[in-house]
């Protein structure tokens, strides 16, 4: 089992909680809930790696506040 890194934001037209792996090409979804998001996003990567497990873009590490 690995473990993948999320970035998630909230729709404001939908309110739903719209997910993606950004090292993982494909692997993007939706839901109402955070916990329906999670979910949803572990369906999709399992679907993916049935496939075979695509290449990584690159390792998605820390995001960052930036003030301007």
């Amino acid at each position: 089992m690995q473990t993948y890194t999320a970035v998630v934001k909230r729709c404001p037209d939908t309110g739903l909680y719209v997910g993606c792996v950004p090292s993982f090409p494909g692997a993007h979804s939706q839901g109402e809930t955070l916990d329906e998001l999670n979910a949803n996003l572990s369906e999709v990567i399992t679907m993916l790696l049935e496939d075979g497990a695509p290449a990584k873009i690159g390792e998605y590490m820390v995001t960052q506040t930036v003030v301007a």
